[in-house]
């Protein structure tokens, strides 16, 4: 389990280490190596996801380790409180941003429209903590579409144990 501390409150999160053991372990170097700490989720659309993980507070991208595999063929399913992870239109170009959905968004499913986005992990407290930061008043800032008009904040990511 990570738990998630972020200046609008905190949520913990339970990784697929089974069914995405690329993403999971990936995800949890970059918990483990404090790379979370100080970034902010730079992407909210509500009603969608929140997307964070790889800028600081100027929106400026850290320096990720390279890109992984894309495990969307997983059979896991882009529903509320699920992680993703985040990527361009390269299929296999996932680092360190990830994104949490809002609501079932199953266009995003391997094969719906394209390769899909992998799920490897959910949210298991928090959700609140989540819905809150989904309603940040939202607009362009820092040449970013769909940015918090106010930071949000990972102060930090940790791994806890389990329930």
């Amino acid at each position: 389990m990570i738990k998630f501390e972020t200046s609008h409150g905190n949520f913990t999160v339970e990784l697929f280490t089974q069914e995405a053991p690329i993403s999971a372990e990936n995800f949890q170097k970059y918990v483990d190596d404090k790379f979370f700490d100080g970034t902010i989720f730079h992407r909210i659309i509500p009603n969608f996801m929140i997307q964070g993980g790889g800028m600081d507070k100027e929106f400026a991208s850290k320096e990720t380790r390279a890109p992984i595999k894309n495990e969307a063929k997983n059979g896991l399913k882009n529903k509320r409180g699920t992680l993703s992870m985040a990527r361009t239109s390269d299929i296999n170009s996932a680092t360190s941003q990830f994104f949490v959905n809002l609501v079932d968004n199953a266009f995003l499913d391997n094969g719906t429209r394209d390769y899909g986005y992998a799920v490897f992990g959910k949210v298991t407290e928090g959700m609140d903590t989540v819905d809150k930061i989904a309603g940040v008043k939202t607009g362009r800032r820092k040449g970013y579409q769909d940015a918090p008009m106010e930071d949000v904040v990972i102060i930090s990511a940790r791994t806890v144990e389990g329930k």
